[in-house]
């Protein structure tokens, strides 16, 4: 399975596909685990430091991590296969307008077949997407409120999995940190901290 999922890894890291994104990909560690995190997109400091949520939002979410489930982020990364919707970053909005450019349609189906594999090699028994791209790979998404708190059945790639989404841990946005956001993300975590197999990941 390793060396599957390590040929799989560096066919990404390789991939030059999509003309607008911006090279290179970032893909996280050949872990073989049935716990799959799913972002949305690298940022600009991603790319650089080889490995996802590697600046301010991973902090954040890593915390989120560490208080609902004693899990630092270092045996976080070597036991919880890490993946995203795009694997470049995308590169900055329009000048003016800030933040970071959402990958369009053509970007999310040509990136989607990197994530298609990881299922089929995996076969993930829990996933959780993190942010609102994420979200809506799994659920035809309405809103954080409708969605972050629960736990849902889907299916990708023909594999059927459980979903817990998160919200993103980007300072960008307030939501996890006022209400109702603030309960609800505090639920997510004690679901994703309680699901059967994290609890077999954080015995190991």
């Amino acid at each position: 399975m390793s060396t599957a999922l390590e040929l799989h890894l560096d066919a990404l890291r390789a991939c030059r596909q999509c003309p607008e994104m911006q090279p290179p990909s970032v893909a996280g560690r050949a872990v073989s685990s049935k716990v799959m995190l799913i972002g949305q997109a690298p940022g600009v400091k991603e790319p650089i430091m080889q490995k996802p949520f590697a600046w301010t939002a991973g902090k954040t979410l890593f915390k989120w991590f560490q208080d609902a489930c004693g899990i630092d982020e270092e045996t976080f990364r070597s036991r919880v296969y890490m993946a995203a919707v795009c694997r470049c970053f995308p590169g900055k909005k329009l000048a003016g307008k800030g933040g970071d450019r959402v990958p369009n349609a053509t970007e999310i189906e040509m990136c989607s077949r990197w994530l298609q594999a990881e299922f089929d090699l995996l076969k993930p028994a829990l996933v959780i997407p993190v942010g609102k791209l994420a979200i809506a790979q799994f659920i035809a998404y309405r809103s954080m409120e409708a969605h972050i708190g629960q736990q849902f059945h889907g299916t990708y790639s023909g594999h059927g999995c459980d979903v817990i989404p998160l919200p993103h841990p980007s300072g960008a946005s307030p939501w996890p940190r006022v209400e109702p956001g603030k309960t609800l993300l505090h639920n997510a975590l004690n679901l994703i901290a309680e699901h059967a197999v994290m609890q077999a990941i954080l015995r190991d």
